[in-house]
């Protein structure tokens, strides 16, 4: 072989070589990248991770506060076809009174609406708490048909409306009032008349104030 050829030929290849070389290294990472990319891809994962785990709890806190808000609308509901109704009966058509015993922490009264008979019929209605050792209070419900104000009681439906509550309280509106005096107790026997409304207050769970105002319809009647 010339000797110019081969040395020619070997440059060539050395030349190649070279420029692979380059290029090998021109593509390739280092271990300083490798480890910065790694934490900028660990960084941008807690990221989403802190994102996607705040927008799951503000639905879930978004429901609850949604359910809690439906229910209590639900009671509240209730609790005013009952009192709105709140009817100024009288044991006989002799008797002046009525009944309707009102205190603080319970409420009985007879009302012209019964949830046991569709929405009809008299029924007597106690609204009452129960409660705990720990301070907090169940408010109840029950309904009692046909109205018998003796002894010998009617058939009688209760439930818990309420839990986990603190500071019930009741009050009643003197329809005779010039200005608005609400009283802690309401005896419709020693007043002859119904009161124009009823207060019930409470702090729920997580103490907030709840209070709902329900005016009874049949307040002019009874006097």
């Amino acid at each position: 072989m010339n000797p110019r050829l081969f040395l020619r030929s070997l440059t060539a290849l050395k030349s190649s070589q070279r420029v692979a070389r380059r290029r090998a290294d021109g593509s390739g990472f280092t271990l300083i990248e490798v480890v910065m990319a790694l934490a900028i891809f660990a960084l941008m994962g807690g990221i989403l991770y802190g994102a996607f785990s705040l927008g799951h709890s503000a639905v879930e806190k978004s429901d609850t506060n949604a359910t809690r808000s439906q229910k209590q609308r639900a009671i509240a509901d209730l609790l005013g076809s009952y009192i709105r109704s709140a009817f100024p009966y009288r044991e006989s058509a002799q008797d002046k009174t009525v009944y309707f015993a009102g205190e603080s922490s319970a409420l009985s009264f007879v009302s012209s609406y019964s949830q046991a008979m569709g929405g009809r019929g008299m029924a007597k209605i106690t609204i009452s708490q129960d409660e705990d050792d720990t301070g907090l209070a169940s408010l109840k419900l029950a309904e009692t048909v046909p109205v018998r104000l003796g002894a010998d009681a009617g058939q009688s439906h209760s439930l818990v409306l309420l839990t986990n509550l603190r500071e019930f309280r009741l009050a009643y509106l003197d329809p005779q009032a010039e200005d608005e005096n609400w009283e802690d107790q309401w005896e419709g026997r020693e007043r002859g008349r119904l009161p124009r409304a009823v207060r019930l207050s409470y702090l729920d769970e997580n103490g907030k104030e709840v209070r709902w105002t329900f005016p009874i319809m049949m307040s002019v009647l009874s006097q």
